[in-house]
């Protein structure tokens, strides 16, 4: 592996966190309220406080910016391997023989496209760590929005970031984990008990949708570590004092 492609992925990577690590809430909080969020509410900058303390439409607004930096951590680590795939298969001597005698063109998940000539590779080919690299990305956009470094390593639980890493990463996955904290959320009103129950099943959506080893790890991982966070929901919920986001 070259110098050039290491530091291509090790770009995406701090990509990712710092894509993860956009304090949303707190921005929504200081843009339009002048407030610093973490002073009210429960005190973090997820959508949920966001929702309680500033209404419905900062709520809406900071779940849907919170649920596309997951996504674009993960697009953006896609488009940098991409470049990595030029740039190994434009090396191979094979590649540039067919290139020269048929011309063409280089472009992902694919080698030659040529008149009457095209021949489809993928990444792994020659490069067997996509996967891992994508995996890699989506754990720290999803750190990075609990661990912020814009605010002293403080944030949010992680919930809407990991949904839209999981929609990037796997869609099928992704809108069947929707369901199950949409399903959640409507019985109990609560969106703790939406978060933790969809933190709880991605692992099962990844085992019986078949993904690779790295995507079942990182549901794992970021689905324990969802629900860590949590933690004091959890107490509460215990309690019977969680507050009810819908009625109740």
């Amino acid at each position: 592996m070259s110098a050039l492609t290491i530091a291509t992925l090790l770009l995406g990577l701090l990509a990712a966190y710092l894509l993860g690590s956009i304090p949303t809430g707190f921005l929504l909080g200081k843009a339009l309220k002048g407030i610093d969020i973490r002073e009210y509410g429960s005190g973090n900058t997820g959508a949920t406080n966001v929702f309680r303390v500033m209404g419905k439409g900062a709520g809406v607004t900071a779940l849907l910016i919170d649920l596309l930096k997951g996504v674009m951590a993960v697009l953006c680590m896609h488009w940098l391997l991409s470049m990595v795939f030029v740039d190994l298969l434009s090396a191979d001597p094979a590649v540039q023989q067919a290139l020269q005698r048929d011309g063409g063109l280089l472009i992902y998940g694919h080698v030659v496209v040529a008149p009457g000539n095209s021949l489809s590779v993928p990444l792994s080919t020659y490069f067997r760590w996509e996967s891992w690299c994508l995996m890699l990305a989506a754990l720290l956009a999803v750190l990075g929005h609990s661990k912020s470094v814009w605010l002293g390593f403080t944030g949010g639980k992680s919930a809407a970031t990991g949904l839209g890493v999981l929609l990037a990463l796997a869609w099928p996955v992704g809108l069947s984990v929707a369901v199950v904290f949409a399903t959640a959320l409507a019985v109990s009103r609560t969106v703790s008990v939406g978060s933790i129950a969809a933190a709880l099943s991605v692992g099962i959506f990844m085992v019986v949708m078949h993904q690779p080893l790295p995507y079942l790890l990182l549901a794992i991982a970021g689905g324990l570590y969802v629900v860590l966070r949590h933690k004091s929901n959890i107490a509460r919920l215990l309690e019977g004092t969680e507050p009810k986001t819908f009625g109740g």
